[in-house]
């Protein structure tokens, strides 16, 4: 019952937290203007910066980055003291990765904004950073070698995250130092996090196909 409890309430964390779009919120508070008739008409970070300027759009990252973090936190320490762990040493690891992706969820179908959303990288990104830092580094490095060698941000950003499960495999069994079967079960829970910000990239995915897609520049980066 405590680990159903757990599970319930750490996708209801994500989902509601990750929700939440301070682009529409920060730019509403500090202009009076929705960000949905601005622009490109994108509740997103890249809209946020060319329309509302860097102090909104600055408050916008660290918003949506704030929002995965916190997910993932709430959700564990809940976890943590409802002693629904895994393991005998009550082990909350597992429940920061529901928690992730339902703050992508979220991100991408958030309940407060007619279920019309981002693509979740920047959330996912936050997620992983309260889960694993490890993981978090990898990725990230992943990202910038790919963005250093193809200048397609969208690029970088779908290689990087399908190595998402393998560096969490790797670092839970090689680095961390946890059985081939634990790791195992973190690289399953990683899965759907990956799909879905591969998922909202399908667009992206047509273009880099077609030969369409922007390389990278400060004025076409959306990873909102």
């Amino acid at each position: 019952m405590k680990l159903f409890l757990s599970i319930i309430a750490a996708a209801g964390l994500g989902y509601f937290l990750g929700s939440l779009n301070f682009s529409i919120i920060v730019v509403r508070m500090m202009t009076g203007r929705d960000i949905r008739d601005m622009g490109s008409k994108n509740a997103g970070l890249t809209n946020t910066l060319r329309c509302a300027g860097k102090s909104c759009a600055l408050l916008t990252l660290l918003g949506d980055l704030s929002k995965g973090i916190i997910a993932v936190a709430l959700a564990r320490g809940l976890c943590h003291l409802l002693h629904a762990g895994l393991m005998p040493g009550n082990d909350t690891h597992y429940i920061g990765y529901i928690a992730g992706f339902f703050a992508i969820i979220g991100h991408v179908f958030p309940i407060y904004y007619g279920f019309k959303g981002g693509k979740g990288v920047l959330v996912g990104a936050a997620s992983f950073l309260a889960v694993d830092f490890k993981v978090f580094l990898a990725l990230l490095a992943i990202f910038v070698v790919m963005l250093a060698l193809s200048k397609y941000v969208s690029l970088a950003s779908i290689i990087s995250t399908a190595y998402c499960p393998l560096a969490t495999l790797l670092m839970s069994w090689l680095i961390d130092g946890y059985t081939f079967g634990r790791s195992f079960l973190y690289m399953i829970l990683s899965l759907p996090m990956a799909a879905m910000v591969i998922w909202m990239h399908r667009s992206n995915i047509q273009r880099l196909i077609d030969g369409n897609e922007n390389k990278f520049s400060f004025h076409t980066i959306d990873m909102n």
